[in-house]
């Protein structure tokens, strides 16, 4: 055992206690944080603008502070773009985190030197607990694999640098992990991601790698790589290959893939990071579920979706919150977000801990008939249909199809291994979204819709389609749910149906 695994056991047991203490008096590590953060900002605009100094309490806090999304804090934003100090946070951000997807394109997240630290946090203790679960810590003697965006970041006028999160926490790789990173820092900042994929595939495959952390497709894609260039499968190349890292995506239905690819099964580790912040790690619990950490700089409040867009929703705290109820998460950061609706949705599968399971987006839902069918919905309904057919999916994306005589769900699909009959496929899978959402059960029975449609597409489209959109590689997710048409434009464009 090499010196570092030993090590990495120490930290990992003292670190792992440390968590476990502190989460549970999570209800005072909250109350406690939200005094500190409104303290912090009493001085900066935002807070002067909404009374800091006269908030004492959480009911104080919910009355001066309305819930805003990113379009909502845009004058903010701008002020901090054009070099503003003391805007949100004291001083100006560290660092702009740089996304895309909302309505009027990029989004610019600040980054303090407060909040970076807890975002390095989240993934260290993430492999901790990873240690603690599963007794091993050899990946730590190997090398490690984080597929990223580029780490390269631009200079903003403001004089704040600017680039992706993942390419940001690059640079804090901790100094005795250094040499275990790959890829080195040239083939990194490739902006290109195909001839980057191909890259990073011809220096790995000289590599002892141990552990891969990185968007399900795109490590796929890798793999795909590293057998296309060798002959060999990932594991025939990489031996001593132990942990996957992921996050921000539902695992479930890539699962066979990994398995097929590398042809044995390695430990997985769940994370949930965004842009805003750090928010919740795999445990030693059961798999179906993350440990919601409530020291990383955030306060959070949870807005039951039932109530999500109304006025004067409720906000609840952690103890107010119930298992299996769908919240839209809202955080007050140490970045100087203020009751920011990240626009993610979760529920809590324990209250003692407090875990969550990410179920989707608030943005990522098909309603045209008012049927409101979320996420998490048409992922267990896939994976139902996969169990019963043997069919395994690439990828796959639905949205409404809009007839004055036939309207449905059509569900695009990339299939790995295609089922027998696509037919019999289509209507397990309408039986199983009858099943799971009783609005939709009720306008097909109703014969408001008829039963969903699959179109089966061709071998890589979904690879093509996000091409399109410029979002191939980096922590592009795939869009599952619309509740429009444009992907089905995009389809239609690049003739992706398979005939």
């Amino acid at each position: 055992m090499g010196v570092k695994s030993i090590a990495g056991k120490v930290w990992a047991e003292f670190r792992v206690k440390q968590i476990r203490k502190n989460h549970a008096n999570s209800l005072k590590v909250q109350s406690t944080l939200l005094q500190h953060l409104l303290e912090s900002g009493k001085k900066t605009k935002f807070g002067q603008d909404h009374h800091f100094s006269a908030i004492k309490n959480e009911s104080d806090f919910k009355l001066h502070v309305p819930v805003r999304s990113y379009e909502a804090y845009k004058p903010y934003i701008n002020e901090i773009l054009a070099g503003k100090r003391d805007v949100l946070w004291p001083g100006k951000p560290a660092y702009l985190a740089k996304s895309s997807g909302t309505t009027s394109g990029a989004k610019y997240i600040p980054l303090t030197k407060e909040s970076v630290p807890f975002h390095i946090a989240g993934a260290r203790d993430a492999l901790f607990f990873h240690i603690m679960r599963s007794g091993k810590a050899s990946f730590l003697n190997g090398k490690m694999m984080f597929l990223s965006g580029s780490p390269e970041l631009e200079n903003h006028p403001s004089g704040i640098p600017l680039g992706r999160l993942s390419g940001i926490v690059n640079h804090y790789v901790p100094a005795y992990l250094q040499r275990n990173k790959c890829p080195d820092y040239a083939t990194n900042c490739i902006e290109d991601w195909e001839e980057k994929v191909t890259a990073i595939a011809k220096l790995a495959v000289r590599e002892d790698l141990r552990l891969i952390s990185g968007i399900p497709p795109w490590v796929l894609m890798l793999f795909d790589k590293v057998k296309e260039l060798t002959g060999k499968s990932p594991i025939q190349i990489w031996p001593n290959l132990e942990l996957y890292v992921h996050g921000g995506v539902d695992f479930n239905p890539y699962k066979e893939l990994f398995l097929e690819a590398l042809g044995k099964k390695i430990d997985y580790a769940e994370v949930y990071p965004a842009s805003e912040g750090f928010i919740a790690i795999q445990d030693e619990g059961p798999e179906d579920g993350l440990l919601l950490i409530p020291e990383y700089g955030i306060y959070y409040e949870f807005i039951p979706m039932t109530d999500y867009g109304q006025e004067n929703a409720p906000r609840l705290s952690l103890n107010e919150v119930k298992v299996g109820v769908q919240y839209a998460i809202i955080m007050t950061t140490n970045a100087g977000l203020w009751a920011y609706d990240i626009g993610d949705t979760i529920k809590f599968v324990s209250l003692n801990p407090w875990r969550i399971q990410v179920t989707g987006r608030t943005s990522r839902f098909i309603s045209a008939f008012g049927e409101h069918v979320i996420e998490e919905e048409v992922n267990q309904a896939m994976l139902a249909a996969c169990s019963t057919t043997g069919a395994r999916i690439v990828e796959f994306t639905v949205m409404p199809f809009i007839s004055e005589k036939e309207s449905c769900h059509e569900w695009y699909v990339e299939f790995n291994v295609p089922p027998g009959d696509l037919k019999i496929f289509a209507a397990i899978l309408d039986v199983e979204m009858q099943k799971k959402n009783i609005y939709y059960k009720d306008l097909v029975q109703g014969q408001v819709l008829r039963p969903l449609e699959v179109i089966s597409l061709k071998a890589g489209a979904s690879n093509s389609i996000m091409k399109d959109l410029g979002k191939l590689g980096g922590q592009n997710k795939f869009p599952r749910l619309s509740n429009n048409r444009s992907l089905a434009e995009s389809i239609l464009k690049l003739d992706l149906r398979a005939i």
